[in-house]
């Protein structure tokens, strides 16, 4: 565990130093901040007019979840990638660290910058809970960024799998980008023209629904629960098995 924090935390500070992660908070947080600002004065001219209904912070998730599909990608591509094109990752495998530990801190590391990015967004369900009332339902709203975390814990686990794939961080990128499109629209596809168990089955693999039909609506369900926790543990078995393939190469 010691070593899993070490590395999380120096993937972290490497953050903070890294343009992208800048351009990738900045852009995420101004079109969060333009369409709350939007949603919460349509919401405040319908109050003065008795209609419409009152407002919450599911929209805000909403967006920020699809944000997080757009831009992850960006945020592992270089987690593991550019270790290996540089050669550092070479020295991090003769040091005593497990391949396991060396995954889980890459990807700990990125979850703790994302982590410090939705914290930022609380802002928002801050200010609507002081202008309406009797105030947003706070354990609907917990759940809803509940399923944003683990949504991030996803993308980030699948980006750090993909990205121990390659020395190519362009590579990383992209085909991350494209598993996370699949995951988000292609696999949940064919449920809308299929019925029965097979359905079913499109329906329970699409992304989408375990956060906009479950958390997102202030839900736990155990079915969304096991389906990121095995998503997170499928990614960080990924980037373990391709670390252990390099180091027997």
């Amino acid at each position: 565990m010691r070593n899993i924090w070490t590395i999380a935390k120096r993937e972290y500070d490497q953050y903070f130093i890294s343009p992208i992660a800048y351009v990738i908070a900045f852009a995420i947080l101004l079109i969060l901040g333009i369409d709350f600002a939007g949603y919460f004065g349509d919401a405040m001219r319908n109050s003065f007019q008795n209609f419409g209904s009152a407002p919450d912070a599911s929209r805000t998730t909403s967006l920020l979840a699809f944000l997080l599909m757009l831009t992850t990608p960006a945020i592992t591509m270089r987690l593991i990638s550019e270790e290996a094109r540089t050669g550092t990752l070479e020295l991090l495998l003769t040091a005593p660290v497990r391949d396991f530990e060396l995954v889980a801190g890459k990807w700990l590391g990125a979850l703790l910058y994302i982590l410090s990015l939705v914290f930022v967004t609380l802002i928002y369900p801050i200010l609507l809970n002081n202008f309406i009332e009797p105030g947003l339902d706070i354990p609907a709203t917990l759940t809803a960024y509940l399923g944003v975390v683990l949504l991030s814990g996803v993308f980030i686990a699948i980006g750090t799998g993909i990205s121990a794939l390659f020395k190519n961080q362009i590579a990383s990128f992209f085909i991350t980008f494209l598993v996370f499109l699949a995951l988000w629209w292609l696999v949940g596809f064919p449920a809308y023209f299929i019925t029965g168990s097979a359905g079913e089955v499109f329906n329970y693999l699409n992304i989408t629904e375990h956060f906009y039909n479950g958390f997102n609506t202030g839900v736990i369900e155990l079915k969304n629960l096991v389906y990121y926790i095995s998503l997170i543990a499928l990614g960080l078995f990924t980037g373990t098995i391709a670390i252990e393939t390099r180091r027997w190469r």
